[in-house]
């Protein structure tokens, strides 16, 4: 059975779970306070979930998610990553984060940075455009007429395969958008996350993404 880490045990990090859990996956999660406190969460999760420190997790993981923001100074797993695909569900929010200069200029998006926090990783974009408690409620069996797509960036296509093949178990359609350095294109404020709520089908994702423009912060 796959067994999926899970760093960030918040909303993002916790409905994952439930989601990996419901489609037969084994899940190791992790926050930044120790498993201790994890107690609650793991025992709804049910005999499929435990709890771990960050490295263990990442080191049990056949793939990690991360459900935390984008820091410059943060202290990853790194060793413990390499050479595996990690979803990165953060976005980069101004009023959250505070300016990142490189971002902000255009220079890279926040998911290049974190590619770069992990070199060794194959670092995918992905769940950052769908509220987290829509993920159990929004799943849909593929051809449903109303089944929403799901954007994924990155730079690695075996990522992207993953990231496709995880989407259609939680009952997602996928667009590609890749690589990385378009990442920018499904960022908040731009028009497809301007409608992640009610969703849209893979034709109007499409259509979203195109219509994106870069936006300089100075």
């Amino acid at each position: 059975m796959t067994t999926i880490a899970i760093v960030g045990a918040g909303e993002v990090g916790s409905q994952i779970a439930r989601a990996a859990i419901a489609s037969a996956y084994e899940v190791v999660i992790a926050n930044s306070r120790g498993p201790g406190t994890l107690k609650g969460l793991v025992a709804e999760l049910g005999p499929a979930a435990r709890a771990a420190h960050a490295s263990e997790a990442a080191a049990a993981g056949d793939f990690t998610i991360l459900a935390f923001p984008y820091k410059t100074v943060v202290d990853l797993p790194v060793e413990e990553l390499a050479g595996k695909i990690v979803l990165d569900t953060n976005n980069y929010m101004i009023w959250r984060d505070g300016h990142i200069p490189v971002i902000d200029s255009g220079g890279k998006t926040v998911h290049e940075l974190r590619q770069e926090q992990l070199p060794r990783s194959k670092i995918a974009k992905a769940f950052t455009h769908i509220q987290a408690p829509s993920l159990l409620r929004m799943g849909r069996p593929a051809g449903a007429p109303d089944r929403i797509a799901l954007a994924v960036s990155s730079d690695h296509p075996e990522a992207v395969e993953l990231v496709t093949r995880l989407y259609d178990q939680f009952g997602f359609d996928t667009v590609d958008n890749s690589p990385l350095s378009e990442s920018w294109r499904s960022a908040p404020g731009t028009p497809m996350w301007n409608r992640s709520v009610p969703g849209q089908n893979r034709e109007e994702l499409v259509l979203n993404l195109k219509r994106a423009k870069p936006v300089i912060m100075r």
